[in-house]
């Protein structure tokens, strides 16, 4: 247990220490990181296929749904089969996702993600059938078809129990279906383009405006909010609005992030923004641990000992006579409890005002504090209002 909270304590004092020397950098970023043009995005697809070729790991007998879809395929070929004739263990059904990135142009292939819906036990060696993408406005936009790559296996006996490794019913297929539609996006002789910060900031927004600007020397981009940004299109790149866009998305800019502590109970996983500030505090922190021992002492009856008369207690005849043995003796089993009481006597800190990520990690590591007790004394300090900083927690 204590390798495990030393080795706790050096992974958080590692992650803390590198998120100190980045923020004491601060490193611009490119726009083309910090944000996305307004309708130029990806497009989710979808549709439902069957997977052939299995080992004898598809969906059971009792999957109706896998049965009438090989059948409703089986009759489009021309050949009629009963349904109630039909017991196949090496057919799976699955649904097949992809996304359509923008500007895709029809023969273009895209990536595509199967996965299980019935009750099959691994999709590995399977081919997936011809099986057409939709989107949400029901119109085909690609087909998809190939051999599956399933980054798992699984693996039993007739007497049950198994080894199983990731999850062997998903599986992708590289560039697997193939772009039949278009989603048309043009970005010819437009008047104006609308860039979405990823993550929302007065501060950031009014950064990258001012960094537009200067770049072509006039007032092109203007803010229209905290996470987004108009930006007009003069006349002389009308024509090359392409060319304009990869000049604006290189320019670089430092983003402005809020002071926040992020809190994860489940992983004990605790992270501090750059500008987390805290005022004068002091902190002591302690553990209390208490440790329950109980044993159980049995004592035999002695050889030739006399026995209790009945209706005599045993407990209260073993007092005056001594140890109860055989003919007629008994076993007495009595409880014994150990209860120790271990508390840490750890100094009490002062924390001053305004104190910097840096001093702050300093002065918990003066401490010896674990992840697990960071996450009880940002509670307690932001419960104190010393905090200066948002905190959550996930």
């Amino acid at each position: 247990m204590m390798k495990i909270i030393c080795r706790s304590m050096a992974v958080t004092s590692i992650i803390l220490t590198l998120l100190l020397s980045l923020s004491a950098e601060a490193p611009a970023v490119r726009i083309k990181d910090l944000s996305s043009i307004k309708g130029i995005r990806h497009n989710q697809l979808i549709g439902y296929g069957l997977v052939v070729g299995l080992d004898g790991t598809g969906d059971k007998a009792g999957t109706d749904f896998t049965v009438q879809s090989l059948v409703n395929m089986v009759e489009q070929m021309g050949i009629h089969v009963d349904k109630n004739d039909v017991t196949v263990k090496n057919v799976a059904a699955v649904m097949v996702t992809a996304n359509i990135p923008p500007f895709s142009r029809i023969g273009n292939k895209i990536d595509v993600l199967i996965s299980s819906v019935g009750d099959a036990k691994s999709l590995q060696g399977g081919t997936l059938l011809l099986t057409p993408l939709r989107g949400v406005d029901r119109k085909v936009y690609a087909l998809a078809q190939g051999p599956i790559s399933v980054g798992g296996f699984a693996a039993g006996g007739a007497a049950g129990g198994g080894v199983t490794k990731n999850h062997p019913t998903v599986g992708r297929i590289s560039r697997g279906a193939t772009i039949e539609r278009e989603i048309r996006v043009s970005m010819q002789d437009k008047q104006n383009l609308i860039i979405t910060l990823n993550n929302p900031d007065f501060t950031t927004a009014v950064r990258t405006c001012n960094a537009i600007n200067e770049k072509f020397g006039r007032a092109l981009a203007a803010t229209t909010d905290s996470g987004t940004l108009k930006l007009n299109i003069p006349e002389d790149f009308q024509d090359r609005v392409v060319q304009m866009i990869a000049i604006v998305e290189n320019l670089e800019v430092t983003p402005d992030i809020v002071a926040k502590v992020i809190l994860n109970e489940k992983t004990g996983t605790v992270v501090i923004g750059e500008n987390v500030r805290i005022s004068t505090v002091a902190v002591a922190h302690g553990n209390l641990s208490i440790q329950i021992k109980e044993r159980t002492t049995v004592t035999q009856p002695l050889p030739f000992a006399p026995s209790p008369p009945a209706g005599t207690d045993a407990a209260q005849f073993e007092l005056e006579k001594g140890p109860v043995v055989a003919p007629g003796g008994q076993t007495v089993v009595s409880p014994d409890t150990d209860v120790t009481v271990e508390e840490e006597k750890n100094r009490l800190l002062i924390v001053p005002s305004g104190s910097t990520i840096g001093e702050l990690v300093r002065a918990l590591n003066a401490i010896g504090v674990s992840p697990r007790d960071l996450i009880t004394i940002f509670q307690t300090i932001k419960a104190a209002g010393a905090l200066q900083a948002e905190l959550e927690i996930i």
